[in-house]
């Protein structure tokens, strides 16, 4: 026995030994060497970039800070553009112009869109000169390894073109060139497609006698807060995805008030800048590690706004050679087939994450492509909103069926339930009881009313998104007055549908709540008309929640896009239609116009009684 446990002892310490030692060499080791290696890279990098994902010396050898400005400030964007010599941008869906100076992609227009329905409105203007108001641009460059000397461009660095080519087309890229007198010849040739995509391609000729190691870093400034929603429903503002730490999106508060994050990506990813129907997005190349940082600083009052990388693996430049690098910048309309074809032919991770749909995203996404889909076949946004309350409506079709049995059933056993509350009006819980046993008797689930509205609630937020944030239905008519179906109804009860020369909304702590156009009035009497349909609740204080409901609700929709109103208040109609005729199949009577006048005539009584 003795024996026996001293040999299971050993063979024990062995084990342990092989497990200590096995891990030591097959995981600790190399995880240890690797670290190594990060940290020598990571001191390289930091030796050159205090910042990580952003150089930041303003030495003239090296790329400079966000709030460098070597034009100074600019009345406008026109004075700002005037005062560097400039490469034009002219695209089916862009136009615009890349700085000679710093060789900055910072003027930026979008054709193919407006600022409001008048078709005579100034077009899109997406990025903006520094030091110009709303400054807005884009930068590439490279920050020096620990040591190196060599002078590399920055933004006060004049480039030259480089070929006949004077304008940056779909068909003929551009290519700039900057020699450093030192060994170093610069080449940046920007590419942009039919769309939004532009590949920037550096490359270094190094005629010098040793090696040089350069790290690639791509930013996005912006300059001045803009204005934003801070809407649930959507994120506005920094974000991006890097790998495992999946999406990363901040508030420009948030940013501020951290100063700096960081993240890093060891399978590349991109970063950028977001709003309602635009964006920005710097991406490295698929599978290139990256350090990716978001920050802010102040430069004066100016708030200044940063995404940025830089490449975690050095681009090195032997001697008597030459090493290019390529990076991607997507600058324009969050159109989505033109962002799913990016992801799919350049293999970006998940750039479709510039569009926000929401936490529902498995039933935003699906409920947008089949608007898509009637919209191509219907020809107008607003038809196809309505095809989709019938398809909907026809999908919970079986569920509404039983519900307005139930409401039914509920209306017929209206005299037994009145009868039990004066039986029992003086004991609560009998009362109950005796409702239970009835409910019972007749198979009444009291509650079977509420699941066609909990049912749809899922489905009105996924469209209520889908109208919120689709650029596909900014600026989408539907008939007579409205013309946007991503804005709130245009008319307004309290000036008398534009009688009245005045503008309400603007009132302090009220104004907010009136603005009621004829859609949401529409809306909210087909709601009302709705519960008139179902039986009363025996509960006063119920009766009179569900009374003013219908209120509640039409100022709340008041400033809603016209869009989402419009859409509930077909589904109210289909609602009332529907339970109507499957009522009347049940045997219950349902006297509509009774209802309604009775409503009217219990208000003076009711004031008598007071």
């Amino acid at each position: 026995m003795q024996s026996e446990n001293n040999r299971n002892m050993i063979i024990a310490i062995v084990l342990s030994m092989v497990v200590l030692f096995g891990w030591q060499f097959f995981v600790a080791g190399p995880q240890l060497e690797q670290a190594q290696k990060r940290a020598q890279i990571e001191a390289q990098q930091a030796a050159a970039d205090q910042s990580l994902a952003t150089p930041a010396t303003t030495d003239g050898s090296t790329p400079a800070t966000a709030t460098d400005n070597s034009s100074g400030s600019f009345p406008d964007r026109a004075t700002a553009l005037a005062a560097t010599p400039r490469i034009a941008i002219d695209t089916p869906a862009l136009a615009g112009s890349i700085s000679l100076t710093g060789a900055r992609i910072d003027d930026l227009q979008l054709k193919e869109y407006r600022e409001t329905v008048d078709p005579s409105s100034a077009i899109i203007t997406l990025l903006v000169p520094s030091g110009a108001p709303h400054g807005y641009y884009v930068e590439t460059g490279f920050a020096p390894a620990s040591g190196s000397t060599a002078v590399l461009p920055g933004a006060d660095t004049v480039w030259s073109l480089e070929g006949s080519n004077q304008t940056l087309t779909a068909a003929a890229p551009v290519t700039l060139r900057w020699d450093n007198g030192g060994g170093l010849v610069f080449r940046r040739t920007i590419a942009v497609d039919d769309h939004y995509l532009f590949t920037v391609t550096q490359s270094v000729e190094n005629s010098g006698a040793g090696d040089v190691a350069l790290f690639p870093y791509s930013r996005i400034v912006r300059q001045g807060k803009p204005a934003v929603q801070n809407f649930f429903v959507q994120h506005e503002g920094p974000l991006g995805v890097l790998g495992t730490n999946n999406l990363v999106s901040k508030k420009y508060d948030d940013v501020a008030n951290e100063k700096q994050i960081d993240a890093s990506s060891a399978t590349g990813g991109w970063v950028g800048i977001t709003d309602k129907y635009w964006a920005t997005a710097i991406l490295s190349q698929p599978g290139a590690p990256i350090n990716a940082r978001f920050s802010h600083q102040k430069s004066g009052t100016l708030d200044i706004y940063q995404t940025s990388f830089v490449e975690s693996t050095p681009l090195v430049v032997p001697a008597g050679g030459t090493a290019e690098t390529k990076s991607y910048l997507f600058a324009g309309a969050k159109q989505t087939r033109v962002i799913d074809a990016y992801d799919n032919t350049y293999g970006f991770d998940r750039l479709e994450l510039l569009i926000d749909w929401g936490w529902l995203h498995f039933i935003t996404r699906p409920m947008f492509e089949l608007i898509q889909f009637l919209y191509g076949i219907l020809g107008n946004f607003g038809l196809a909103i309505l095809a989709v309350t019938v398809i909907v409506k026809g999908l919970f079709f079986p569920l509404a069926n039983r519900s307005y049995a139930s409401m039914a059933a509920m209306r017929r056993v209206q005299p037994e339930m009145k009868s039990i509350q004066e039986r029992f009006k003086d004991d609560r819980v009998q009362q109950q009881q005796a409702m239970m046993e009835l409910y019972k008797k007749e198979k009444i689930n009291p509650l079977s009313g509420c699941w066609p509205i909990l049912i749809q609630i899922p489905v009105f937020f996924s469209l209520y998104t889908v109208i919120f944030i689709s650029l596909e239905m900014r600026h989408a008519p539907f008939f007579g007055w409205i013309v946007d179906l991503a804005a709130p109804d245009p008319t307004n009860i309290f000036t008398l549908f534009g009688l009245i020369p005045w503008n309400p909304t603007a009132l302090p702590i009220l104004g907010g709540l009136l603005h009621l156009g004829v859609w949401p009035l529409v809306m909210g009497i087909t709601m009302w008309v709705q519960m008139k349909l179902n039986p009363p609740p025996t509960d006063p204080t119920q009766a009179m929640i569900f009374n003013w409901m219908p209120i509640v609700f039409t100022f709340m929709l008041g400033t809603f896009p016209a869009g989402l109103v419009i859409y509930w208040a077909w589904n109210n109609l289909l609602s009332v239609t529907q339970q109507w005729f499957i009522m009347k199949r049940h045997g219950a009577e349902v006297d509509l116009l009774g209802n309604i006048t009775a409503s009217f005539k219990r208000k003076p009584a009711d004031s008598k009684a007071n």
